[in-house]
């Protein structure tokens, strides 16, 4: 929008237009309400001068305009724009997603490191404490399990015993508050790694999900609806054309038609199949991912097999 506008009354606004939509039943979001004041101001049919301030009539006939199409249900346009608003709010692409949930995370695990690295040096009964709060902070950052889960616990510590016994503990407290949380995210690595072997060979795997197994179900299936869907978009779409050019060729015939309202239930149509077009590439991406990453994790654990046999210890330096 111009700088004529400021913020402040863009605020106004919006927040007008969502108070007399609430007044009408329709309790709306801000984002929604803006998205549509947006297109609005910018539709040149609407004739709002850009190049100066707007007067106090212009915004309330602003006002007014936003919140009649707002209103409109029968009008297919205000389901594209809440379609596109929904879209651009919810849909993230994979980057975004897993800088998300890695920032979820660290904030999760936060109280628990700090309670492990800011800690002074402890007595005996202190250091098993803190040693809990180790295998804690090692379940939860893998996300393999709860720790409320008795045998997810069991298993982590075991784990967690094999290549940190409690006896470092005292070269650990030693440490610096950067080495420490440097070391605790060494030892999450490390222990998560021997419970998916382990898994891997049938021993353990309490609170594991097989996610190879559920991603294997889950994308055809979402891949095949989402295919499906569009199918009928296509469908939709070519129904619509071919009835507007119908329109044009005969108008009387069609005369109780809105040529406004078909083009506008066209335009819906392709915003739909466009999303859906993101979708299904976007799942198409993910089950190569999969299949990539399943081969190279069955890869990983038969060299590791092939490396531990029957061995009942072996150093870790061939094993990580």
């Amino acid at each position: 929008m111009s700088g004529e506008l400021t913020q402040r009354v863009i605020k106004r606004i919006i927040r007008q237009v969502g108070l007399e939509c609430a007044a009408q039943g329709q309790t709306l979001s801000e984002t929604l309400v803006a998205f549509m004041v947006k297109a609005v101001v910018l539709d040149p049919r609407n004739d709002f001068n850009m190049d100066r301030i707007l007067t106090e009539d212009d915004m309330q006939d602003l006002i007014q305009l936003c919140v009649t199409r707002l209103l409109d249900t029968t009008n297919p346009s205000l389901s594209t724009i809440k379609m596109q608003v929904y879209f651009d709010m919810n849909y993230a692409n994979q980057d975004d997603l897993l800088s998300e949930q890695q920032r979820v995370l660290e904030g999760k695990l936060a109280p628990v490191v700090r309670a492990i690295t800011e800690a002074g040096p402890p007595a005996q009964e202190e250091r098993e404490n803190m040693y809990q709060k180790i295998v804690t902070y090692v379940l939860l950052r893998s996300g393999l399990g709860s720790p409320t889960d008795i045998e997810a616990v069991r298993e982590v510590t075991a784990a967690l015993q094999s290549v940190f016994p409690q006896t470092e503990m005292i070269t650990f407290i030693s440490l610096s508050k950067k080495d420490k949380e440097q070391q605790l995210k060494d030892l999450a690595m490390v222990v998560t790694g021997i419970r998916l072997y382990n898994m891997q060979c049938q021993k353990g795997g309490s609170g594991i999900d097989d996610l190879p197994a559920i991603l294997n179900e889950a994308i055809p299936s979402a891949t095949q609806t989402v295919d499906e869907r569009l199918s009928c978009c296509h469908l939709l779409a070519h129904q619509y054309t071919a009835l507007l050019e119908s329109m044009q060729e005969d108008p009387h015939r069609y005369s109780q038609l809105s040529t406004f309202k078909l083009k506008e239930a066209l335009f819906n149509v392709r915003q739909y199949e466009s999303f859906l077009s993101i979708l299904l590439s976007d799942a198409i991406t993910n089950a190569r991912e999969v299949e990539s990453l399943s081969v190279q994790v069955e890869a990983t654990m038969m060299v590791l097999k092939n490396t531990m046999q029957d061995k009942t210890s072996i150093e870790s330096k061939d094993v990580f």
